[in-house]
């Protein structure tokens, strides 16, 4: 299929490209959120091409792939088609719900003709779907290999804006674990971050995908401290790369890490214990390691996520 989707995650994305489809990414002058053009950081094959918004009337699609409410305007107002409608679509939602959770009604919930796929389950749980045709196809990540060293004892965090994003993504619980463990923070925006909470750490600002795997290896254990996100494709990364893996258990991450593949806990307490033991214990990290790295194979492997990806596009296109 020739497949329109916008650049909106650079992770997801990088795996959905990988499939066997011809994908279209806007592209505006700007290079703004609604018209990135190809990813730049990350590994994306020839099958995805820019095309400038203003002529995309004159392509082809078969399906469109929207992330966000506005993508449904947008693609009316730049393909002429209303998706769903005149052109097959699937709606996919990365995010958990916000604001008051139990009630918070998915923009989709009263539309019946673009199937809503959640990236969770937990995220289908917890979002009010209403009447929207549902699927979950869990996240599939391109495998970094094994390439975990730890010869770093240094914890590592991945995250974007810590800053803004402070209670969310759980940086006001950095402090706390810097006591256990030295701390390099990887992500957009973590310049200054030291500064910000008064504490040493090391920041990694925006490296390229490839760059960031080989760094993370180097450190001996991954922090996953977030509060209220979806699940982080970084952390199914890090479990790929052989990381034992410290987490608050929240959202999907009770389903994602199995105790063989580290700890995980609302107990900030064990958590922090847990970082001095692996830091500690180079072959008990390692040990552990191994079994994140097969746990995140089984159940993140890229084939499972294309051919699930596959089975829904045919549906929607009609067969």
């Amino acid at each position: 299929m020739r497949i329109l989707l916008w650049h909106v995650h650079g992770s997801w994305t990088t795996s959905f490209v990988h499939g066997t489809h011809d994908y279209l990414v806007p592209l505006t002058p700007d290079r703004g959120p609604d018209g990135r053009g190809r990813a730049r950081t990350f590994p994306w094959p020839e099958a995805v091409r820019e095309v400038p918004a203003d002529r995309l009337r004159e392509e082809e699609v078969d399906l469109v792939v929207l992330q966000r409410p506005h993508e449904i305007e947008l693609a009316e107002r730049w393909l002429g088609r209303r998706p769903g409608r005149d052109v097959p679509a699937v709606y996919v939602e990365h995010n958990t719900p916000k604001g008051e959770v139990p009630a918070t009604r998915h923009p989709l919930a009263d539309r019946d003709d673009v199937p809503l796929v959640h990236v969770t389950h937990f995220n289908a749980l917890f979002w009010d779907n209403g009447r929207a045709p549902v699927r979950v196809i869990e996240h599939g990540v391109l495998d970094p290999g094994p390439l975990y060293t730890g010869e770093l004892p240094r914890a590592a965090v991945v995250v974007n804006e810590p800053v803004r994003r402070t209670r969310v993504a759980g940086t006001d619980l950095l402090p706390r674990f810097a006591e256990e463990a030295p701390l390099d923070v990887f992500g957009m925006k973590v310049t200054g971050l030291a500064g910000h909470l008064g504490i040493p750490l090391g920041a990694f600002e925006d490296l390229p995908q490839a760059a960031m795997h080989a760094e993370l290896a180097r450190r001996r254990v991954y922090l996953h401290p977030y509060r209220w996100t979806s699940l982080g494709l970084s952390l199914i990364e890090a479990m790929m790369i052989g990381m034992p893996v410290v987490a608050l258990a929240a959202t999907e991450a009770v389903e994602a890490v199995p105790p063989e593949a580290g700890v995980i806990s609302t107990r900030v307490s064990v958590l922090a214990a847990a970082l001095e033991a692996f830091t500690g214990e180079p072959e008990l990290a390692r040990q552990v390691g191994k079994h994140a790295r097969a746990a995140a194979l089984a159940r993140y492997g890229l084939p499972r996520f294309l051919a699930d990806w596959d089975r829904l596009l045919g549906e929607a296109a009609g067969g």
